[in-house]
């Protein structure tokens, strides 16, 4: 990552006051972007690293104060076990690499999911670098890995319902509150944008509680081709659209007036 720029100067197109507090991305396409040139899988992955550091710079940048990145998802221990033994050594060497990095640009790095499901070599790595981080007030990147949605509503539910066992709370105290404060993501704000790129248009069990009223932006760009200019264009099309969640156009005025 270079030296953090102003926004004004780096992106006058960009609105400064309209800048989304917090940006999740699903990496979809290394696989395919790979394949394409007649390579293995993983190296499609090796170069998504790349797009990752990018997304983050200009994530920066502009003020962004949390991105969470889709980056293994609980139905991705499905997949070959050699490719996903390589994505866990490819974490592993790149979250010991990028440390300095995230240090020099005060980015604080958090991770999201399943954790015990993770290699140990793998968890080591990630607990140092969310210690070595903890104090950093920059953007803060949070790493989706071994995670699932459902996984994460069923651990709130749960959760909720031992509460309701011991006396805590009654049935008809649950609330969306009750809800959001049980998962995982409680301490991040919701998601104002969700970014998926490579053309799918689906969420694949990704943050599905949380982007209730989330902006979705599909790209046809594969992730390794995903750059600083395809993120600002993502901005942009956030900044042009009118968020009334539920309300409509004249409200949002008066609101504004």
């Amino acid at each position: 990552m270079k030296p953090l720029k102003s926004v004004n100067s780096s992106y006058p197109q960009i609105h400064p006051d309209r800048i989304p507090q917090h940006v999740a991305v699903i990496m979809d396409g290394n696989g395919r972007w790979a394949k394409k040139l007649g390579h293995l899988r993983i190296f499609g992955h090796k170069q998504g690293v790349t797009a990752v550091r990018t997304c983050l710079e200009v994530a920066s940048e502009l003020g962004v104060k949390f991105l969470t990145m889709y980056a293994f998802s609980t139905e991705n221990w499905n997949r070959p076990a050699i490719e996903v033994s390589a994505l866990m050594q490819l974490l592993v060497d790149t979250v010991e690499k990028e440390l300095p990095e995230l240090m020099k640009n005060n980015v604080r790095l958090r991770t999201l999911g399943n954790m015990e499901q993770l290699p140990k070599n793998a968890r080591t790595k990630l607990e140092h670098t969310e210690t070595a981080t903890a104090n950093n007030t920059g953007t803060t990147l949070i790493l989706a890995l071994s995670y699932s949605s459902r996984w994460d509503i069923i651990q709130a539910v749960q959760a909720i319902a031992e509460n309701v066992q011991k006396g805590l709370i009654s049935p008809s105290e649950i609330s969306e509150t009750t809800i959001s404060n049980s998962l995982r993501t409680s301490e991040y704000p919701e998601p104002d944008l969700l970014i998926r790129t490579s053309g799918e248009h689906r969420i694949s069990n990704f943050l599905l509680w949380e982007i209730a009223y989330s902006e979705l932006y599909f790209t046809p760009v594969l992730w390794p081709d995903f750059t600083k200019q395809h993120f600002v264009e993502a901005i942009l099309d956030y900044q042009s659209r009118e968020r009334r969640f539920g309300k409509t156009s004249e409200q949002i005025g008066e609101e504004k007036k």
